[in-house]
């Protein structure tokens, strides 16, 4: 017989995985996300370079209807994509070349741009954390080497109180 299940604390992860096997299956996984996002949500992106990271941004841009083309912030850092209606902007922020911790990330005020904004950072691993301890993180995982394959099992997992009434089951819709 089963033990029965243990009580869910609200500060307690909840996780959902799902495959994508298409950069269009990608997007589309953005757009969903971005109908549970709002003002004040952190997203943390992770994963292999070329895995999908900003593929997925471009469709939460999509589904939040935010202004301009999302295309990857490696070399400028930041962008800002203001809404085209009375939705939250998106901050959009590529870590990668940023060596330092949160130090280096204060310098972008990515904590004054985040109570009225949603903002996704790329490879923000050991950067943001601190910001806040309710966040999204996605994880993208794909094969590495010489492949053509793409299949992507991503893993999105939201942390803290602000997470633990979603149901992130709709992204598997």
């Amino acid at each position: 017989m089963e033990a029965p299940a243990a009580p869910h604390s609200p500060a307690d992860p909840v996780s959902v995985e799902i495959t994508v096997t298409s950069p269009e299956q990608m997007r589309e996984l953005g757009r969903r996300v971005a109908k549970l996002l709002r003002a004040g949500d952190l997203v943390m992106l992770s994963g292999e370079l070329g895995a999908g990271k900003t593929t997925l941004t471009r469709g939460l841009g999509e589904g939040l209807g935010v202004r301009g083309a999302v295309t990857s912030p490696t070399f400028v850092i930041a962008r800002v994509h203001p809404s085209l209606g009375d939705g939250p902007p998106l901050v959009h922020v590529d870590a990668y070349r940023l060596s330092g911790g949160l130090d280096e990330m204060e310098d972008l005020d990515l904590d004054v741009s985040l109570p009225d904004s949603v903002v996704v950072v790329e490879w923000g691993e050991g950067k943001v954390e601190e910001l806040t301890d309710e966040r999204l993180q996605i994880l993208v995982h794909r094969a590495v080497g010489d492949t053509t394959d793409e299949v992507r099992h991503v893993t999105v997992t939201g942390l803290g109180q602000r997470w633990s009434p979603v149901d992130l089951s709709v992204l598997t819709a």
